[in-house]
């Protein structure tokens, strides 16, 4: 039995059960990081006596006998934009590369309480800006399943964990696709809760309004684990709702033939890669041969979702990075006279290229001479992307596309090019725009890299998206 190959709920059975300890399970991860993270780079910080520590406080549960959590023993990475309080929290960032946050971010805290063994903080493009996680001031990451590769972003760094095995579940954020697409590009599930499903309290934010922590794991089961033990609602993120999630993760015999499937029809208007659309199509006939009820839906406004995305994000992150100015906060510079000089060598000395690009045309879009005609202008498009998906949830369960329009692209290819950089997030910013749920679900194999369809369900339609994936990880076993 080799330790890394389990699923991470196999971990928690098999401790339980004193087959194997925690000890030796946190033992076997750290020496696989030290042994494949210096050429991956998925890691900014690995926590190595904190993650023994926690092995040993859950042997000694066991030995007394004592009650233990639900994700007991189960090594995981949490996204360096989640805060810790004992460890440091980068975002990415010369900004925070030595920030120490005093508090835990909710999802640590359910963690920590449910007696999972956080192994460390994953790397992620600057301030979560990004979609290959080249944008970090620690190093690109790399795709495990081919070096040459990006690993996608802005989680990339626990899309990677994930895939090489160096961790058994990973928490990432997803603004407009930055849980699914590298999900996608690794290999691996990457499920995007509804907005307010799991708390965001501790989420350093990129953009209030579409912000969401999200799980990457290697199965479907696993994610539902995790969503299952972190959602509900916080008083500490007025945002969060308490909503009832219905899983049976004892039963995973799922019928498809229950479940109605739309396929909006814009889709086929936009630029895919052939392999990225057979796989898909391969995907929609797998589905209809064991039964499954598949139609056409329209999303008429689906051609603006990437454009008032770039104008609502942007404008979002240029005020929250406001915060960030060397006094309040963040990297100060040493040579200065001014306050204004204090700003401005601050902000120019640890900010990368990507974030003051965004910044730069966040603050734009804000001006008062601006606001009326681009800020507000994508609100209104924003309600028109929404009042769509309303309409298509009339008639069907879930909606399907591809997660991405390309596969994994070498490193270095387009972060010169921000504009091809952002088309590959066109099939995934609409589910943001809208607060909605999604899930990557890697399938079949183009040229050694596994190519994911995107499952996307209604708001709090989390058990159908998790039905879904279970019922065609079933078909393909």
């Amino acid at each position: 039995m080799d330790i890394l190959d389990l699923k991470a709920r196999d971990i928690r059975d098999k401790i339980i059960n004193r087959e194997i300890t925690a000890t030796e399970v946190v033992e076997a991860y750290i020496k696989h990081i030290e042994e494949k993270d210096k050429d991956i780079n998925a890691f900014i910080t690995v926590d190595k006596e904190g993650a023994r520590s926690q092995g040993a406080r859950i042997d000694e549960k066991i030995k007394n006998g004592e009650e233990l959590g639900r994700l007991a023993g189960i090594p995981i990475g949490i996204k360096d934009n989640i805060v810790t309080k004992d460890m440091v929290t980068t975002c990415g960032s010369k900004m925070l590369k030595d920030y120490v946050s005093p508090y835990d971010a909710t999802v640590v805290e359910i963690i920590k309480k449910e007696d999972g063994i956080i192994i460390g903080k994953t790397n992620m493009d600057e301030f979560a800006m990004g979609s290959s996680t080249e944008t970090s001031y620690f190093g690109a990451s790399k795709n495990p399943l081919d070096m040459k590769k990006v690993p996608g972003g802005s989680s990339g760094g626990s899309a990677a964990a994930v895939a090489s095995n160096q961790v058994a579940i990973a928490l990432g954020s997803d603004t407009g696709g930055s849980v699914r697409q590298p999900a996608n590009f690794c290999g691996v599930v990457g499920l995007k809760p509804t907005y307010g499903r799991i708390s965001r309290y501790g989420l350093v934010p990129l953009a209030n309004t579409l912000d969401q922590i999200g799980v990457i794991a290697k199965d479907t089961e696993d994610a539902a684990l995790m969503l299952s033990i972190l959602s509900g609602y916080d008083e500490k993120d007025p945002t969060s709702v308490s909503m009832d999630l219905n899983l049976n993760l004892e039963s995973t015999e799922v019928d498809i033939k229950k479940i109605r499937i739309g396929i909006p029809k814009e889709l086929f208007d936009i630029e895919i890669e052939n392999q990225v659309k057979d796989n898909f199509f391969k995907t929609i006939e797998l589905i209809k041969e064991n039964g499954g009820m598949v139609e056409e839906v329209s999303l008429p406004n689906l051609k603006y979702a990437l454009e008032t995305y770039l104008l609502i994000s942007n404008a979002e992150a240029s005020a929250n990075l406001a915060r960030f100015d060397g006094l309040r906060l963040g990297f100060r510079a040493e040579d200065y006279e001014t306050l204004d000089e204090l700003y401005i060598k601050s902000r120019t000395e640890a900010f990368g290229e990507e974030v003051k690009r965004r910044i730069m045309l966040g603050t734009y879009i804000l001006r008062e001479d601006h606001a009326e005609d681009y800020y507000m202008q994508a609100l209104k498009v924003r309600t028109l992307i929404r009042n769509d998906f309303e309409k298509a949830f009339e008639n069907v369960d879930i909606l399907l596309s591809p997660t991405s329009p390309t596969l994994p692209f070498n490193l270095g290819d387009k972060i010169e090019n921000p504009v091809d950089m952002y088309k590959g997030d066109l099939f995934t910013v609409p589910v943001n725009l809208a607060g909605l749920c999604a899930m990557n679900l890697p399938l079949f194999n183009g040229d050694r890299l596994p190519i994911g369809i995107q499952i996307i369900g209604n708001k709090f339609g989390e058990e159908d998206i998790i039905n879904l994936g279970l019922a065609i990880e079933g078909m393909v076993k």
